[in-house]
């Protein structure tokens, strides 16, 4: 009964999540065509037309894969679930392992292969189609392929070994294994931001020291104004992937380094992107990054306590279509991770506004804190310019930039910052 239930609830959630998706696409879409034959009002005198229009067809274009890719990922999580996928993923391996950690191990290993395959033909097309239509595919085929290798052999040289401990826990360690489980994931993403900027990136990209002494020293003096130590500044040679641009800091404690796109530089001005930088430091100072890590540790802990609850009930592997142990004895802890991993996002994505609305708030407070450090109008300057390289839109549909934006959008961020500098 129970089972049968869950089944129910599963798919009309997945019904749910489905229908909204689709209905906030259109909407946007709708919305942006509607708006493409004119520069918004505010904007009129800074970006062309055909800017604009770029943007829109960008926008509309992305938004329409996504509806595909939506379409088909629904198609393959039933496949997977209420199909009988995982069932047969999880008998094969039996035959090959033949239990044990070794069976746990290899089905999490099988499954994230075979999830693979599935989305490499979309990421294939979004690299050298979409983003080659529109002029911002920068990356060969050999890269493409090159990257491929490398983030298989790093997650599985980084992502096996943190499994298995968390297999390891929830086998052996009782009732309160999520709770150990929790320590060593909180743990895990504090060394990932230590070890991300010095080990993991540079198996991506080229990170030179930035060479321009007077863009240095203006940054070196922003930074000693707001209180903020860094590592060192790096350029990062994003031009060999992208045409986008962007610049962040990255890492934790004494290891924090500033990183600016190539292609950013190279469209700035010194006093933009001095702005721009301001605007990220803000995020540091105004202590948002240690709030969204606080928050991602207290919803990891409600989230693995809820696992350690469903993966001791029977209705949670049939409701999905899987027979929860295949030999009695037999944990089938990984089958529990996966199930978990592929039904959460059904069950919360209605929450996804929150996260926005947090997201959107910590933007509009960033660009407060830069436009009191630099000129707002050196801000509004650069943001113009990086949202007409970007092909950002200018006029998405309110409610699908309420729903899955996590910037404000352009015109009420500018229009805030205009504020700032108002007589």
């Amino acid at each position: 009964m129970y089972s049968h239930a869950f089944s129910i609830l599963f798919v009309s959630f997945l019904a749910l999540t489905l229908l909204v998706r689709f209905w906030l696409a259109s909407r946007h879409i709708r919305h942006v065509l509607s708006h493409r034959a004119a520069v918004p009002a505010e904007f009129a005198e800074k970006i062309p037309l055909a800017a604009h229009q770029k943007a829109a067809d960008y926008t509309v274009a992305k938004t329409k894969f996504g509806m595909l890719t939506m379409l088909v990922n629904t198609a393959i999580l039933i496949g997977f679930t209420l199909l009988g996928g995982l069932q047969w993923l999880s008998v094969e391996v039996y035959k090959l392992s033949g239990g044990g950690m070794g069976y746990q191990l290899g089905l999490i290993v099988a499954f994230a292969l075979l999830s693979g395959l599935l989305e490499l033909p979309f990421d294939y097309y979004r690299q050298f189609n979409l983003e080659q239509d529109f002029g911002f595919n920068k990356m060969s085929k050999a890269l493409f392929l090159k990257d491929l290798l490398t983030n298989t052999v790093v997650g599985a040289a980084i992502g096996l070994p943190l499994v298995w401990v968390v297999l390891t826990l929830m086998e052996k360690s009782g009732e309160l294994w999520w709770l150990y489980a929790w320590f060593v994931w909180s743990g895990f993403q504090l060394l990932m931001m230590v070890l991300f900027p010095t080990v993991i990136a540079p198996l991506f990209n080229k990170f030179t020291p930035l060479a321009d002494e007077s863009l240095k020293s203006r940054i070196e003096g922003l930074m000693q104004r707001v209180g903020f130590a860094s590592k060192g500044l790096f350029v990062m040679d994003g031009s060999k992937r992208s045409a986008h641009g962007n610049a962040y800091f990255s890492g934790f404690g004494a290891n924090k380094r500033i990183v600016f796109f190539d292609t950013l530089l190279s469209r700035l001005a010194p006093q933009e992107i001095e702005a721009v930088l301001a605007h990220e430091l803000g995020h540091f100072k105004l202590k948002h990054i240690i709030k969204r890590i606080a928050m991602m540790f207290a919803v990891s802990l409600a989230f693995l306590a809820l696992l350690g609850f469903l993966k001791n009930q029977v209705w949670f592997f049939t409701g999905l279509g899987v027979a929860p142990l295949i030999v009695p004895g037999q944990s089938n802890d990984g089958m529990a991770l996966i199930l978990f991993m592929l039904t959460l996002p059904v069950f919360t994505f209605l929450f996804g506004p929150l996260t926005s609305l947090s997201s959107r708030k910590h933007e509009f407070e960033a660009d407060a804190f830069a436009a009191h450090h630099t000129d707002a109008r050196d801000l509004v300057s650069a943001l113009v310019k990086m949202y007409e390289d970007n092909a950002s839109t200018l006029t998405p549909d309110p409610l699908h930039s309420a729903f899955y934006d996590s910037h404000p959008p352009a015109s009420v961020r500018i229009r805030q910052l205009n504020l700032a500098v108002a007589p």
